[in-house]
């Protein structure tokens, strides 16, 4: 992350002050006022406003608790202990950790140099980033819905290892710096911004750490990161092999939890990846058909037309006349 941010976020706060200066625990009337520790979106967020940051206070065990609002923290740099629902999960510098509101959590005291922000936010605030998911990159949709809203059948908690994902870390990174400053029009720039950071963190689900108390959940997402390593030949036969479930009910068990066949969740992923082709190299369509998993260039096209409703030369065609061809990748 940007030093100057870095700095920012690390300036010793009034809070932390009172703790350095002999204060042993936090500061309730600071977060509710109510007798159960949940900290009140009313204390965090100024009226009118669907989203702030401010840094974790360090130097302090943060008791167990629950939000009213949705946190999501960042940890800009060192790292921090959190215990949720009584699994312990150590967020380090560059990951991302999505609280579900019905989670208890209990943070350890982090040092000076361990600093980590806290985007406060309330529900409405990611009505931009789900339409922009829309239905054609929705395979983690309903279990990021789930860790966002109030909701026990779901995650505890979505922790995110994209230390190494460079856009992930730019889309972070620019969300932080325009809720610092007073940039015109920042509600709604940040609203894109994390419906882009959802999209980028659909191609890491190979990253992802969450609470284990699901069986169902645990199940989708090993079915989801390996149509996403597998995507061009993955057969659900070799899936089935490798969780050692019998196929018949694992193909009854994925239809049942994410509405798709097993077939139509792998076709979602080639389309996406063959339209990602189609707008970033300057392969042709069948070797791009080549490339997804699609042998047949005939039915490529047709199942492409179906998906996008134009075909992939029109679908290139209409986007080139939009874009700029400097941006295509040799391949």
């Amino acid at each position: 992350m940007n030093q100057e941010i870095i700095d920012r976020l690390g300036v010793i706060t009034d809070e932390e002050r009172e703790i350095l200066g002999g204060r042993t625990e936090i500061d309730r009337k600071r977060y509710t006022e109510g007798q159960e520790l949940v900290i009140d979106s009313k204390k965090m967020l100024d009226h009118g406003k669907l989203i702030s940051i401010r840094p974790h206070t360090r130097f302090v065990h943060f008791p167990k608790h629950k939000h009213n609002y949705i946190e999501v923290t960042y940890m800009c740099k060192g790292e921090m202990t959190h215990i949720i629902d009584g699994e312990k999960v150590v967020l380090k510098s560059g990951e991302l950790l999505f609280l579900n509101q019905h989670a208890t959590q209990e943070i350890l005291p982090a040092g000076e140099g361990d600093i980590a922000v806290n985007f406060i936010i309330l529900p409405e605030f990611f009505d931009t980033a789900f339409e922009m998911m829309g239905e054609e990159e929705n395979l983690l949709r309903d279990f990021l819905v789930g860790c966002l809203c109030f909701d026990p059948r779901y995650a505890s908690y979505l922790h995110f290892k994209v230390a190494e994902a460079l856009p992930v870390q730019n889309l972070v990174e620019n969300m932080v710096w325009t809720l610092l400053s007073d940039q015109p029009n920042k509600r709604s720039i940040n609203q894109v911004t994390m419906g882009l950071l959802f999209l980028q963190l659909m191609h890491y689900t190979d990253k992802i750490s969450h609470s284990s108390e699901s069986f169902e959940q645990k199940l989708i997402f090993q079915v989801l990161a390996f149509i996403d390593e597998n995507y061009r030949e993955g057969e659900l036969t070799e899936l089935a092999g490798i969780l050692g479930y019998n196929i018949y009910w694992l193909s009854r068990a994925i239809k049942r939890l994410t509405g798709r066949t097993y077939k139509e969740l792998l076709q979602i992923k080639r389309l996406n990846q063959a339209s990602f082709l189609l707008l970033n190299t300057r392969l042709t369509v069948t070797d791009i058909s080549i490339a997804v998993g699609y042998d047949n260039t005939s039915y490529f096209h047709r199942i492409f037309r179906n998906y996008y409703g134009i075909s992939p030369k029109e679908y290139r065609d209409s986007a080139c006349c939009l874009g700029d061809e400097k941006g295509f990748i040799n391949l």
